[in-house]
């Protein structure tokens, strides 16, 4: 399965070029949510979006991330250390990851099969959501 590229929301371009969000200080999580939820390009807090994945031995408000910023020509932002949950007592199913600033806006968000489909994984096993391997999350050139 490939997951899809990472998406902005509408307020996040404005944010980021604005200066809003400090990628290499800010507190940043990935959370993970099911195809029923509401999180669309319109999206802004994360408290608005609703259907988080709650199985699987899944935490609300998912994993800190930290993010980093490369490169002068080409600027790339990429999560550090991807993040990775271990699935326990019942089989995690998610559609998106969204990475969020916290206590704040979602920033971006991608599919996890760009089929599209739901992703289960069985107890016992680990889902890793890895950046892409050369563009990270995001570059600007």
């Amino acid at each position: 399965m490939a997951a899809g590229p990472w998406v902005f929301t509408t307020s996040a371009r404005t944010a980021i070029l604005s200066g809003t969000y400090n990628f290499e200080t800010d507190s940043f999580k990935m959370a993970l949510f099911r195809s029923t939820s509401n999180l669309t390009t319109a999206s802004t807090t994360f408290a608005g979006v609703t259907d988080e994945c709650n199985t699987g031995g899944y935490v609300a408000g998912g994993i800190a991330v930290a993010l980093s910023l490369t490169g002068t020509t080409t600027v790339k932002c990429d999560v550090d250390t991807d993040p990775v949950w271990t699935v326990a007592s019942t089989d995690l199913v998610a559609y998106w990851a969204a990475i969020y600033k916290v206590a704040g806006n979602i920033i971006c968000f991608c599919l996890l099969d760009a089929t599209p489909a739901s992703i289960t994984v069985t107890v016992g096993n680990t889902l890793t959501v890895a950046a892409h391997a050369t563009n990270g999350v995001f570059s600007l050139a």
